[in-house]
């Protein structure tokens, strides 16, 4: 399963949003990191919330518990699992014997709220004390998007990265030698690989649908470069001529393939995303857009056909960038109310940038690891599939859509235009740009 599980997002983000603004307002940012004085070489007992829940990824989080406990015989870790960001906020906020010394969270996007509103601790200071030198050991996009505004209140602890899957049998009986580098080539290769079927589809080349999995603004956007906001911070959709390009190119997508109608009647016959019933796994799609965990998800599906992997493809004019993509992951930090921060940094130190236990992690739940030093382990998984999100998250313009003290909603609202624009409600593209930097403007200074 992936770190993230983006797509359970958008309804999660709402509330998550909700939550941490009333964080915001609650929160007190008492004992702060700098002010930590707890003995680490004290007997303790540390409380460890994560979202974890599968019985894989427990297993291999408890694994690495122990081996912790094994070298910190004098702390105790108490894990939680399954916790959402929900229930982390209200945690975070409320402090006291019950609540979490040290926190992870599948949502990049929430980095910047969790820092402004000061419930998770920065870790400048313990990184310091520990001779750690940041960009010596993480990749340049996790450490981007585990700070705001120059503050450091999580670490990575894992990260996904997204590319291209492809049906290598559906690629030979039409011909396709290898996978495509450009979005012109994703589009000549899509129409090749689709096999109409009355109102619907025999097979469908690529699903390019904003409602489809994975096929999101940011996800996209990470390809075309986007910025989204300008240097003074103002929502920066109409600014950005990649902006508009990269709406361009989706319904041009959209409709090269059917067009959005005939799309969404038949996203609507899609099996789980998360459940053996993918349509890339059964055939229903011939390329996927998605993260390193489907290769092993659908390995485990016994798809029946041979699964290849790329990095997704670029806009014809950088092509020179083509290896890159979208990165995201798990982010893990300290509770601004602990007040064990000592031990608590013990164990984030451990689970973020002991080489071993990163790499042992990656290999058990099938994520791309987040320190440079695991990235190039002997002891990695070496499938080639894999070995794609690898490189991918190495490569040097890979990249994360900015934090934000509104969190992820300012994705969510160029979601939620750009489906305008798909299905034909509006267009007028350069208005309905200048009218989401209106919204994402007014959100972000209300959240402010």
């Amino acid at each position: 399963m992936p770190a993230t599980r983006p797509r359970a997002r958008a309804a999660a983000a709402v509330a998550a949003a909700a939550a941490l603004s009333l964080l915001a307002a609650a929160c007190t940012g008492s004992n702060d990191s700098g002010s930590a004085s707890d003995d680490p070489d004290a007997d303790v007992t540390l409380t460890f919330w994560h979202g974890w829940s599968a019985p894989s990824e427990v297993e291999a989080i408890e694994a690495n518990i122990d081996a912790f406990e094994k070298k910190f015989p004098n702390i105790t870790v108490k894990t939680v699992k399954g916790v959402n960001d929900d229930k982390l906020n209200q945690g975070l906020r409320a402090g006291g014997s019950n609540s979490p010394d040290v926190v992870s969270s599948f949502t990049t996007d929430n980095v910047g709220r969790f820092c402004s509103s000061n419930v998770l601790a920065d870790l400048d200071p313990f990184l310091k004390k520990s001779d750690i030198d940041p960009e010596e050991t993480f990749p340049a996009p996790m450490l981007d998007y585990t700070q705001y505004e120059g503050k450091r209140c999580a670490l990575p602890l894992l990260g996904d990265a997204y590319g291209l899957y492809y049906n290598k049998d559906a690629f030979a009986e039409a011909g396709i030698d290898a996978p495509p580098k450009t979005l012109s080539e994703l589009e000549e290769v899509a129409k090749k690989l689709t096999e109409p079927d009355g109102d619907g589809y025999e097979q469908l080349g690529f699903m390019p649908n904003y409602q489809g999995y994975e096929t999101t603004v940011e996800h996209y956007g990470g390809q075309f470069g986007l910025t989204y906001f300008d240097d003074e911070g103002n929502s920066n959709a109409a600014g950005d001529p990649r902006m508009a390009e990269m709406f361009e190119w989706q319904k041009g997508m959209v409709g090269a393939l059917g067009g959005f109608e005939k799309l969404r009647k038949y996203r609507n016959t899609f099996g789980d995303e998360w459940g053996p019933k993918h349509p890339f796994h059964t055939g229903q799609v011939a390329m996927q857009m998605d993260g390193e965990w489907r290769g092993k998800m659908a390995a485990d599906a016994d798809v029946g056909f041979e699964i290849g992997a790329a990095p997704f493809p670029v806009p014809d004019d950088q092509a020179d960038s083509y290896g890159k993509g979208y990165l995201s992951g798990t982010i893990t930090g300290i509770a601004t109310t602990s007040e064990k921060k000592n031990a608590a940094w013990e164990l984030v130190k451990y689970l973020t940038t002991d080489t071993d236990a990163v790499v042992d992690f990656a290999n058990a739940i099938h994520n791309v690891p987040s320190t440079l030093a695991a990235l190039k382990s002997p002891k990695l998984n070496d499938d080639p599939v894999y070995r794609t999100f690898v490189d991918i998250a190495q490569h040097p313009e890979s990249s994360h859509a900015p934090s934000s003290k509104n969190g992820g909603a300012f994705l969510l609202t160029l979601q939620d235009y750009g489906l305008k624009y798909e299905n034909g409600k509006e267009d007028d593209l350069p208005s309905l740009l200048e009218q989401a930097d209106e919204q994402i403007d007014k959100d972000n200074a209300q959240a402010g």
